[in-house]
C-alpha cells in the first residue's frame, strides 16, 4: 500500500466553503460569550467548527470564511490555524491519529508505536493512507503524560496504548468509518 500526500491547498481549485445555517448560528453564539471588541477569543472554537464542516481540514477558502465571519483579517486567522496541530490545513483521511511524541509518551513507548502504525498502515506521519481512511500524524504533547502512550482520534483521548490496544482501535474505526471531529461530544 503506497501513501500519498496532498499539498497545502490554495484557493485556485479548491470547492467554495460558506457555514451552515446550525453552524453559523453556533458561531454567533460563542462570540456572542466574549465581551464587545474581544470576539476574536472565540477564532479556536469556530476553527473547530470550520474544519468539522469541511471534510476535516482547513482550506484557504474554509479560514477566509471564518474570517469573514469573526470580522478579522485573514491573515489572523492563518497564523492560528497554522500554529496548532489540531488544525490540518490540507485533506485528511476519515481519521486523524494523532499520535503524542514528546519526552514522557516516547518514554513509554510511542517511538514503537508509531512506527507499528506507519508499518499496519503503509505510511509515514503525516501522510494518508490510499484509502482515506487514516491520516498519521505525530504531534506535540496533548496533555496525557500520566497515561502515556497515547494518541487523540478527534475528540476521544486512547490511553496507555500498547500495539495491542492500536490495531485493536484501527479495527474498531474500520468498522464504524464515519469522521470523527474535534467537535464531537
Amino acid at each position: 500500500m503506497s501513501a500519498r500526500t496532498r499539498p497545502i491547498t490554495t484557493i485556485a481549485g479548491t470547492r467554495p466553503f460558506a457555514f451552515s445555517e446550525a453552524a453559523l448560528t453556533e458561531c454567533r453564539t460563542i462570540m456572542s460569550r466574549y465581551p464587545e471588541g474581544k470576539s476574536k477569543s472565540a477564532l479556536i472554537p469556530i476553527l473547530h467548527i470550520a474544519q468539522a464542516e469541511n471534510d476535516g481540514w482547513l482550506s484557504v477558502n474554509a479560514m477566509d470564511a471564518v474570517a469573514q465571519v469573526m470580522g478579522l483579517q485573514h491573515i489572523e486567522v492563518y497564523e492560528v490555524a497554522s500554529f496548532y496541530s489540531m488544525f490540518n490545513l490540507h485533506p485528511v483521511g476519515t481519521y486523524v491519529l494523532d499520535v503524542c511524541r514528546t519526552t514522557p509518551c516516547m518514554l513509554r513507548g510511542s517511538d514503537d508505536l508509531i512506527a507499528h502504525l506507519e508499518k499496519k498502515l503503509g505510511v509515514h506521519c503525516g501522510e494518508t493512507t490510499t484509502d482515506g481512511m487514516f491520516t498519521l500524524k505525530g504531534v506535540e504533547c496533548l496533555g496525557s503524560c500520566g497515561t502515556a502512550p497515547m494518541l487523540q482520534c478527534g475528540a476521544q483521548f486512547h490511553e496507555d496504548l500498547t500495539i495491542d490496544k492500536a490495531d485493536a482501535l484501527i479495527e474498531q474505526l474500520r468498522a464504524r468509518n464515519s469522521r470523527t471531529n474535534y467537535t464531537d461530544k
